[in-house]
Order: structure tokens, then sequence, then C-alpha cells
């Protein structure tokens, strides 16, 4: 199946997960991935799935549970024909 390029958008966007410092510590890691996925899923109304790659997973899971970052910097690649959102990390 091959994939018209014009149905690919690839945004950067900073993603501000400092939100998740207001609730309590011990889960806040996974609290910063909900607030990932609903903020791709808010900013690409059209996404039915939001697929967050291991790379971005294990890098607000690198500080422990209690301590995940406060924002970050991801690349969001969204195929329109398939509805699904595959959420990357921005390389500087």
């Amino acid at each position: 199946m091959a994939v018209d390029k014009s149905s690919v958008v690839r945004v950067e966007r900073v993603v501000p997960l400092s939100r998740v410092y207001w609730g309590r510590r011990r889960n806040r890691a996974a609290k910063a991935i909900k607030l990932l996925r609903e903020y791709v899923k808010r900013h690409f109304k059209k996404a039915k799935r939001v697929v967050i790659d291991s790379e971005v997973n294990e890098y607000i899971w690198q500080r422990s549970i209690e301590n995940p970052p406060r924002r970050i910097k991801v690349v969001v690649s969204f195929n329109q024909d398939e509805g699904v959102a595959r959420v990357f990390l921005a390389r500087d």
C-alpha cells in the first residue's frame, strides 16, 4: 500500500508537561504520557489513534515516575488517510 506524501503531515511541537506536577508524585510520568496523548488528539482532531514512539516513552520515564520533564519537543507525523498520529522525539 503506497502512501501519498500529501496525506502525511509532519509538525514539530513543544508540549508543556508541567501540569502533571499539580498531582501526586507517584504517578507523574504515567500522567505525562496521558497528557501528551490528549495534547496530540486535541491538535489533530481527525486522529483516531495516537501512537507514541518508545523513545518518547523512555525520555519521559528516564528520571523515574516522580520527576518527568516539564516540557518535551516532539515531531508529530499525522497520516490523514489512516487517521493515525505518530509521536517521535525531535532531534536537535
